[in-house]
C-alpha cells in the first residue's frame, strides 16, 4: 500500500506529542481510524515498532524516541515555512516582477510604480522593459503590459485603455515645410520610423481607410528604436512622426504638437494588463492589478477624443503668421 511519508510522520510526531491517537485525530482533522491507519503504515515502512500500545495509553520505544528527535525538528521547521508562506501571501510586501514595452510605456509606468510603493513601501519592483514578448512563466512575470492580447494561454489579459497612432508635427515644422493633406502626400515629408527591438524590422506607419486598416511605409529621415529619441526629433521640428496617443497627448494639448490626416488614426489598439490565476496570487500582486486598473481603465487623459483632435488641427491656419 503507498504511503504519504510527510502525513504518516506528521500523524507521528502529533501523537507523540499528544500522546493520544484520539486528540492526535482531532488535532489534525482526521478520524482516528485514519490516524492509526497512517501510524501503521509508517511502522510498516520503517520495519521499526515506533510505539508501545495499549487500549489506554501509548508510549514511544528507543526506536521510536530516535526517529522522533530526528524527524520533530524538521517537521517544525516545514510548518514555519508554510505558516511563513502563508503570512507572504497576504503581505503587500516583497518583489513585485513586472515586464513591459520599451516603447510608449515608461513614463506612465514609472508614475504607477511611484504612487503604489509610496502607499507600500515594502514592495520591492523588478522591472524589465523591452519590445519583444518573453516567456511568461520562465520569466516568473507577477504582472505584464502589452499593446494587443497576451499570447500567452492560461493568462488572464484586462484592456486598460485604446491606443491610438496619431500622426504629429510641431507647428514650426509646420511653417517651413507645409501639411500633408492625405496619405500621398508624406512622401514628400520628412519622416521618422520606428526600429522593433526585438525584430530589427522598420514598423510602418498605419492608417485607418473607411472600415480597414492599411500599411504605409514611408522613407525614413530618421529611424531610432527608442520613442523617447522619435518624440524630441518631431518635438524640434525636424520631423513628422507618428507617434502613441499616451505620448503625444500631453503635447497635442499643449499646443507643442499638432495632429495631422486625424481621420485616418487606426482605433484597433489598446494597451492590456495581463497575469496569472488571481486565486493562487500574493496580495501584493492582487494589490498592483488592482491599482493599475483602478488608474487606467478608459482613463481619458491618455486618449485623446475627436473633440480634441480637430480643435487642434484648425489651428493650422495660424503657421504662417
Amino acid at each position: 500500500m503507498a504511503i504519504n511519508e510527510l502525513r504518516a510522520i506528521s500523524v507521528f510526531v502529533t501523537a507523540a506529542e499528544l500522546g493520544s491517537l484520539r486528540k492526535t485525530a482531532a488535532a489534525l482533522n482526521i478520524s482516528p481510524q485514519a490516524a492509526s491507519q497512517a501510524l501503521a503504515q509508517l511502522e510498516q515502512h520503517l520495519d521499526l515498532r515506533l510505539f508501545h500500545r495499549t487500549t489506554r495509553s501509548m508510549a514511544l520505544t528507543d526506536e521510536g524516541q530516535r526517529f522522533l528527535d530526528e524527524a520533530q525538528p524538521s517537521l517544525l521547521g516545514l510548518r514555519r515555512a508554510l505558516l511563513s508562506a502563508r503570512q507572504a501571501k497576504d503581505e503587500i510586501a516583497g518583489p513585485l516582477r513586472i515586464v513591459g514595452p520599451r516603447s510608449t510605456f515608461q513614463a506612465l509606468l514609472w508614475r504607477l510604480l511611484d504612487e503604489f510603493c509610496e502607499r507600500h513601501p515594502g514592495i520591492v519592483p523588478d522591472v524589465q522593459l523591452e519590445d519583444r514578448v518573453g516567456n511568461w512563466v520562465e520569466d516568473r512575470v507577477d504582472v505584464g503590459f502589452r499593446l494587443g492580447h497576451s499570447p500567452h494561454e492560461g493568462v488572464i489579459a484586462r484592456r486598460l485603455f485604446p491606443v491610438q497612432l496619431v500622426i504629429c508635427a510641431s507647428p514650426d515644422y509646420l511653417r517651413l515645410h507645409g501639411a500633408p493633406d492625405n496619405m500621398a502626400d508624406l512622401a514628400a515629408h520628412r519622416c521618422s520610423v520606428y526600429r522593433n527591438t526585438g525584430t530589427g524590422r522598420v514598423v510602418p506607419w498605419r492608417f485607418k481607410v473607411g472600415d480597414e486598416e492599411v500599411e504605409q511605409t514611408v522613407v525614413p529621415a530618421l529611424s531610432t528604436n527608442d520613442e523617447v529619441i522619435e518624440l524630441h526629433a518631431v518635438l524640434s521640428s525636424k520631423v513628422i512622426g507618428q507617434l502613441a496617443g499616451v505620448t503625444a497627448a500631453p503635447y497635442i494639448r499643449a499646443g507643442q504638437l499638432v495632429p495631422l490626416l486625424v481621420d485616418h488614426i487606426p482605433e484597433r489598439y489598446s494597451y492590456f494588463v495581463y497575469y496569472g490565476s488571481r486565486n493562487a496570487q500574493p496580495a501584493r500582486v492582487r494589490a498592483f492589478i488592482d491599482f493599475v486598473v483602478s488608474r487606467l481603465v478608459n482613463n481619458s487623459e491618455y486618449v485623446l477624443s475627436q473633440k480634441e483632435l480637430r480643435e487642434a488641427t484648425p489651428c493650422m491656419r495660424d503657421l504662417s503668421v
